[in-house]
């Protein structure tokens, strides 16, 4: 397998290290609420996404319940990239977990 699937507290830890969280959920649901300093990485967003990124930077993919995170991971391996993680019940888990958020009313 090209990532490692890992739980939102690990997710948490790895951040505070340098990781990038990619939050690969929809726009609404994404600019609603969302995982503190996560990028939003989407087909539009991923010219920058590659532009800012390092190949050894460690990527967290994070979806709605951990399915989809999957596939972008493997995507992103196929890119290049090599420090992979799938976030283990998506955002879903990381609101459970009580993890920072950022929401919507916050960016007003």
């Amino acid at each position: 397998m090209p990532f490692k699937e890992i739980t939102a507290e690990q997710a948490w830890i790895l951040m505070q290290q340098g990781a990038i969280l990619a939050d690969i959920r929809d726009d609404q649901r994404f600019h609603y609420s969302h995982a503190k300093g996560a990028f939003h990485l989407t087909n539009q967003s991923f010219l920058q996404f590659e532009q800012q990124v390092d190949y050894d930077t460690p990527i967290i993919v994070s979806c709605y319940h951990g399915i989809s995170s999957r596939n972008v991971a493997t995507f992103l391996s196929e890119q290049g990239y090599d420090n992979l993680y799938s976030l283990i019940g998506g955002f879903e888990a990381w609101e459970k977990s009580s993890l920072p958020l950022e929401t919507a009313y916050e960016q007003s």
